[in-house]
């Protein structure tokens, strides 16, 4: 029986494997979720760099954010992170929610970013 840390590797590779096909040259906004705080990245496979990054951990966010573990902190992030992104010339991405289920922190993430500007 499979370790729940490969069972999680399988899930993302799969959810990677099936976004790469449909991106069509766009980057890719990226999500980690871990227990105190939830990161995000806006990534150009092709060049393999990072254009934007936004987290729970940014000194203006963890000002105002009472805890980095909320649907409001994530929330707080995709608008951050839809901002960063259309500053630096990003507007359509593909949305990779790793081995994550859009639910919870990761979906107000999304919905936000979508406020914010980008398109996915």
């Amino acid at each position: 029986m499979a370790s729940r840390k490969e069972a999680l590797q399988r899930r993302a590779n799969r959810v990677r494997r099936s976004i790469k096909a449909v991106a069509n040259g766009r980057p890719r906004l990226s999500v980690h979720r871990s227990s105190k705080n939830i990161y995000v990245q806006v990534i150009d496979d092709v060049a393999g760099k990072t254009l934007a990054s936004a987290s729970t951990l940014d000194t203006d966010l963890r000002s105002s954010l009472k805890t980095g573990a909320d649907t409001a902190a994530a929330a707080a992030v995709g608008k951050l992170i839809a901002e960063r992104a259309v500053k630096a010339g990003v507007k359509e991405v593909v949305f990779d929610r790793g081995a994550f289920i859009y639910h919870g922190r990761i979906k107000a993430l999304a919905e936000a970013a979508r406020e914010g500007g980008l398109n996915f």
